[in-house]
C-alpha cells in the first residue's frame, strides 16, 4: 500500500476500544545511524509518556549494520536445492538467504533438519525443518520486497533488542518495543523496555501497520485513548 492511501490510525474490532496504531514515516535509515535520535525526531509531537513506540526489527538491524548484500553471498548446490523447496512466502526461498542459514547453523544441522522434514511429510506433518533450525532461520530476513537501496540486502536479527528498547525509553521517556511483524498476521516482540505488555503489543500489530513495502514507516506509535490503565502496560503486582 502506498503512503498516500495508508490510513493514519488503525483500529480493529478485536482490540480494546480506544487502542490506536499510528504509522510514522522516518527518513531512510542507514548503517551507523543513531536510531534512537532518528525515531525520537520522527515521533516528536506524536508519542508521549504512556504510549509504546514499536520499531521494526529491520530498521534496528540496518542501523546496527546487521545486513549483507545478496551479491556478496555465493550459494552452494545445497542452498539452491533447499531454497527451491521453500514456500513462496518463506524468508529463505532465495539461495543466498539459505546459504547464510547454512553458514550459521552448519551443514550437518541443515541435513538433519531436511531429514526431519522428509520424515514429517511422510507422516503428514509439516514444519519440521523450521522447528529443527529454529533461530538460525528466524534470525534472517530475505530480500524480497524491501525498499531501495536495501532491495537486495539480507537482513539479520538486531543485536540485543532489549538493550535498544531500554536505551530508547531512557533517552525519550517513552516506552519502546522492537518488533517483527508481517502481512501474514504474525507479530512478535523481540525486545522491550520495562513495563511493556508484550502480548498486547503483538495483538495490536497483527495487521502490520508498519507495512512491508515502500511505506517507509518503520515506526508505529501505539496509543490508548480511553480512561483507566493502558492494556499496553504490564500488570505489576502491588
Amino acid at each position: 500500500m502506498s503512503v498516500a492511501t495508508r490510513p493514519l490510525a488503525v483500529l480493529r474490532s478485536d482490540l480494546p476500544p480506544g487502542l490506536v496504531a499510528i504509522p510514522v514515516r522516518t527518513r531512510l535509515v542507514r548503517r551507523g545511524d543513531d536510531l534512537v535520535g532518528v525515531v525520537a525526531e520522527a515521533v516528536r509531537g506524536i508519542a508521549r509518556t504512556g504510549d509504546v513506540v514499536a520499531i521494526s526489527e529491520t530498521a534496528v538491524a540496518i542501523a546496527q549494520g546487521e545486513f549483507v548484500p545478496a551479491e556478496y553471498v555465493r550459494p552452494s548446490r545445497l542452498a539452491y536445492a533447499l531454497s527451491r523447496r521453500a514456500g513462496a512466502l518463506a524468508t529463505v526461498n532465495q539461495p543466498e538467504s539459505m546459504q547464510l542459514v547454512i553458514d550459521r547453523a552448519g551443514v550437518w544441522r541443515v541435513v538433519r533438519a531436511t531429514a526431519a522434514h522428509l520424515l514429517g511429510r511422510l507422516r503428514g506433518r509439516r514444519g519440521a525443518f523450521y522447528e529443527v533450525m529454529g533461530d538460525a532461520i528466524t534470525a534472517i530476513d530475505g530480500y524480497t520486497g524491501t525498499m531501495p537501496p536495501y532491495e537486495r540486502a539480507i537482513v539479520f536479527a538486531p543485536r540485543d533488542p532489549d538493550a535498544f528498547s531500554r536505551d530508547f525509553a531512557s533517552r525519550t521517556g517513552v516506552s519502546c518495543a522492537v518488533v517483527d511483524a508481517n502481512d501474514l498476521q504474525k507479530a512478535k516482540v523481540l525486545g522491550a523496555s520495562a513495563g511493556v505488555n508484550r502480548a498486547a503489543v503483538e495483538r495490536a500489530l497483527l495487521d502490520n501497520p508498519h507495512g512491508n513495502g515502500d511505506e517507509q514507516t518503520p515506526v508505529v506509535v501505539l496509543k490508548w485513548r480511553a480512561s483507566g490503565s493502558s492494556p499496553l502496560d504490564e500488570d505489576v503486582p502491588a
